[in-house]
């Protein structure tokens, strides 16, 4: 898909735009340029906490590659304040991104060890994380016109089932986090290998 055609979409502009895809597929890369190629201003969110060396590295990889002129909010947990934050100072946002984001909330809900072992409780993650993103959805709806947020996040779906409890609440939850920004979304791009094919649009084309 020529890239060139979704800036004119974006200078349309959308209201909120997902990118989804597995590891290394180009999802912040296209992000990123789509922000850079509306020609608009642009704020980020950083959601990443660097934890050790590793993501250390891929933090200071990802700084090197914005615009300099670009504002950077860093937010591991607090999306509808820094979507706010964010809508003041820029025209388009881009949040990359809500798999890290999922991550940092869980373990902010108290004992990893306990969510596993408790239904109760992880039902209660189940409920409480999504009730966050319709939090924020609504946010994103009530941005002022010419608003545009970019969400960057990861399809952890197509691979092998977690061995553990935790890692398949984690990925339980993300594919329902994904589907209710989906939904909410005017562009849906599922990126592979660096190229991005709008879901949506061949979603709301399809018949049988």
């Amino acid at each position: 898909m020529n890239i060139n055609n979704e800036v004119t979409a974006l200078n349309d502009p959308p209201r909120l735009v997902l990118l989804l895809g597995g590891a290394r597929s180009g999802k912040s890369t296209f992000a990123e340029r789509l922000a850079v190629q509306s020609g608009r201003s642009v704020a980020f969110i950083a959601t990443a906490i660097a934890t050790d060396e590793d993501m250390r590295d891929r933090i200071a990889r990802h700084q090197a590659s914005r615009a300099a002129n670009w504002q950077t909010i860093e937010e591991p947990l607090h999306l509808v304040n820094a979507v706010q934050q964010a809508a003041v100072v820029a025209d388009v946002i881009i949040l990359d991104c809500l798999t890290v984001w999922l991550s940092n909330w869980l373990f902010s809900q108290g004992d990893a060890e306990q969510l596993e072992e408790d239904t109760a409780i992880s039902a209660q993650y189940y409920a409480g994380a999504l009730q966050e993103i319709d939090v924020l959805l609504q946010v994103v709806a009530q941005l002022a016109p010419g608003k545009t947020l970019i969400v960057v996040t990861n399809e952890v779906g197509l691979g092998i089932v977690p061995a553990y409890s935790l890692g398949r609440i984690y990925r339980d939850v993300l594919g329902l986090v994904n589907q209710r920004v989906a939904a909410a979304a005017t562009r849906v791009y599922l990126m592979i290998a660096g190229l991005g094919v709008d879901i949506k649009r061949l979603h709301e084309t399809a018949t049988l």
